[in-house]
């Protein structure tokens, strides 16, 4: 068939191709423009910060309190907790206690320097506290409000204004819906991929483009969920009565106790120590401003 003298069959392949590769190029589009779709109808105005972010409209509150309760539960079950008796998991919990107390102030204080109404989604938490024995320099606070220390970061945090610094960082994630806001990122990337698997790609170029979505959109969001973290963090932390500047401190410690092996910043979900040292000290001023405000 190859050679045949009319090129019958040799003029029906290009077609054949210009036909499916008329086809792959019609579903990257749909898959381009449905990836857009997504990205403008999820959009909202955050008013702890008073940028547009993305949250997926069927992620609602109730469903991020639910996932983070189960997560929460999970982790309880794989790492036994200290009783609720003892004297550090009562310190822990008389911190948390006190940043809580703040939450409807600080939030409400966010909201009106951008010019919104306070959010309210975090009135529906139900609040608890956890500490984990464990070497890990580290604590988190699940959507929903479950929150957990781990002992290695008392020796890290050294102070009870440290560890306020941390513990407001973590529940600043939770306020943030910083939860709700990855997972709508993922179902965004998860659009990028099955557009590149449609547009005939192969599997090492798709790797490719993820990789530069990655660095170029994904990890530079993380960061700044960090540093967005840090900030309503720090006011919490000030607002119940903490010093703010504890936070230089820390942050040296955490970097010596990582004994440098942090990745590259562009590489990482976090800032790099010495950028969230000058995030944290051009915010020093404001966290005073909160200090005098409302410490009481």
């Amino acid at each position: 068939m190859r050679n045949d003298p009319f090129g019958q069959s040799g003029g029906q392949a290009p077609r054949r191709r210009g036909g499916l590769g008329s086809l792959r190029w019609l579903i990257l589009l749909g898959f381009l423009v449905y990836g857009g779709c997504y990205y403008f109808s999820n959009r909202t105005e955050d008013p702890y910060t008073g940028e547009t972010v993305l949250i997926d409209g069927s992620i609602g509150p109730d469903e991020e309190r639910a996932m983070g309760l189960q997560a929460y539960q999970e982790i309880l079950s794989q790492e036994q907790p200290l009783p609720k008796s003892d004297p550090t998991a009562q310190q822990v919990a008389a911190i948390a206690q006190r940043l809580i107390a703040k939450v409807p102030e600080v939030t409400a204080e966010l909201a009106a320097e951008h010019g919104m109404a306070a959010p309210e989604h975090w009135r529906q938490f139900e609040w608890d506290v956890n500490v984990i024995p464990s070497d890990q320099a580290n604590a988190f606070c699940l959507p929903g409000g479950k929150m957990a220390v781990y002992t290695g970061l008392i020796p890290v945090a050294q102070t009870e204004d440290a560890m306020a610094v941390v513990m407001g960082h973590e529940i600043a994630h939770a306020l943030l819906r910083h939860g709700a806001q990855r997972m709508s990122q993922q179902k965004l990337a998860q659009i990028g991929q099955m557009a590149g698997a449609a547009s005939g790609m192969d599997p090492q170029q798709q790797q490719m483009v993820m990789a530069a979505m990655g660095y170029g959109y994904l990890l530079p969001y993380a960061r700044t969920h960090e540093t967005q973290a840090d900030e309503v963090g720090l006011m919490l932390a000030a607002a119940a009565c903490y010093d703010p500047q504890q936070s230089i401190g820390l942050w040296e410690r955490m970097s010596q106790s990582s004994g440098g092996e942090a990745p590259p910043e562009f590489a990482s979900t976090h800032p790099n120590p010495g950028t969230r040292i000058q995030t944290l000290q051009s915010l020093m001023p404001k966290a005073m401003e909160y200090r005098q405000k409302f410490c009481r």
